[in-house]
């Protein structure tokens, strides 16, 4: 594991176990509202018609609270792990969401849905054992000083460049045919946000000591950042999922997102410093692992594989390309009946037209057979 000499072992397991708390929780919250709005469907206006009858189901409230729950405990999780951890591990509140749904709702979970579940939680694992340790910061004077550091005011200058240009010029030309306009707005913004909610939760802790923080003028920054940087982040977000499909908007806002907070917070907090070769190998792998596994959950999941179906499901990939090729003999033929070309090319051409033909028909047969076996 990661050097964690800066840090005490209980911050660690503290801020771990809040993380995947959060994702539990972040997850059911999602399973409840929709099972909350599917009974409200049977008996009232749906809430995208505008309707607000899902405030008076009990079950929609529980999904609410539980998403309470798991923002306040992702919050506190910044305060005592490494945001490098604690963000990637976002991750499985879409991997409990796609298990609880094939259970609690009836939706399938496919064969690249399992496999992509199955390298989520590998991924997570991965990095756990590889974390990087952050610099020890107690105090927001700490906080203050290493805002101050050369790297970081060029790493938010960029970002708050690179966004004005994105929100004025960029996005009102291309945010509706190309994807990565909003999502990079909201993936660098939302790096800053992270950054902002870290530094409270340093000031909470200061707060829980005895500490008024409400005095130093660092918490109004961050409290005002915060709110900024959220809101504009959200508001880009959900003009992404409005335009493009979600299941292309979630695994690339995750890894935009994601590799943003990691960078911010490398910068910030000198994470990646006490780092070997392995674990920064390891961290590397595993941050890969839990990408592909996002992909394969959001990418396939409409498709219906299964381990049973999937030898018919190649054959039928197979039978596709022959009747491409037969497509293009017949395209040829036609060609060269209307361009009267001699009659040996013609004779050619009709011997190859049969002989995808037959190839064809041997496919189809082939796929037959192993159907009923």
């Amino acid at each position: 594991m990661g050097d964690h000499g800066n840090i005490s072992s209980s911050d660690f397991y503290i801020g771990l176990g809040l993380a995947i708390s959060s994702s539990l929780f972040i997850g059911s919250s999602f399973i409840l509202k929709k099972m909350a709005l599917i009974k409200l469907s049977k008996y009232a206006q749906r809430a995208g018609d505008g309707g607000y009858g899902y405030l008076k189901e009990w079950i929609w409230w529980a999904g609410f609270l539980s998403m309470g729950i798991g923002e306040f405990a992702n919050f506190a999780a910044y305060a005592f792990a490494p945001a490098t951890l604690v963000t990637p591990l976002g991750a499985l509140s879409v991997l409990v969401t796609a298990v609880l749904s094939s259970f609690c709702l009836n939706e399938s979970l496919n064969l690249l849905g399992k496999v992509g579940c199955t390298l989520s939680i590998l991924g997570s694992t991965i990095m756990v054992i590889h974390a990087p340790q952050e610099a020890t910061v107690d105090t927001l004077d700490e906080l203050a000083r290493m805002m101050q550091a050369p790297a970081f005011i060029v790493y938010a200058t960029a970002v708050f460049t690179s966004s004005m240009i994105l929100i004025f010029y960029t996005a009102p030309r291309f945010g509706n045919t190309n994807i990565l306009v909003y999502i990079t707005i909201c993936s660098v913004i939302g790096s800053l946000s992270v950054m902002a909610c870290k530094g409270l939760g340093i000031g909470v802790k200061q707060l829980f000591a005895g500490v008024n923080i409400f005095l130093h003028p660092l918490t109004w920054v961050l409290l005002i950042s915060l709110v900024t940087f959220i809101t504009t982040q959200l508001n880009y977000l959900n003009k992404a999922l409005d335009v493009f499909n979600t299941s292309v908007v979630t695994p690339i806002y995750y890894v935009f997102f994601t590799t943003s907070v990691i960078t911010a917070s490398a910068i910030l907090f000198k994470e990646w410093k006490t780092l070997n070769t392995k674990d920064t190998l390891g961290c590397i792998c595993g941050f890969v692992t839990i990408i592909a596994g996002i992909f394969l959950l959001h990418a396939f999941k409409d498709m219906e594989l299964t381990i049973h179906n999937l030898p018919v499901a190649m054959h039928r990939h197979g039978s596709t390309s022959t009747e491409h090729k037969r497509d293009l003999a017949t395209e040829k033929l036609l060609n060269s009946l209307e361009s009267n070309s001699d009659e040996e090319d013609t004779i050619g051409l009709l011997n190859s037209a049969a002989s995808v033909e037959d190839e064809t028909d041997n496919s189809f047969e082939e796929i037959e057979m192993n159907s009923f076996k």
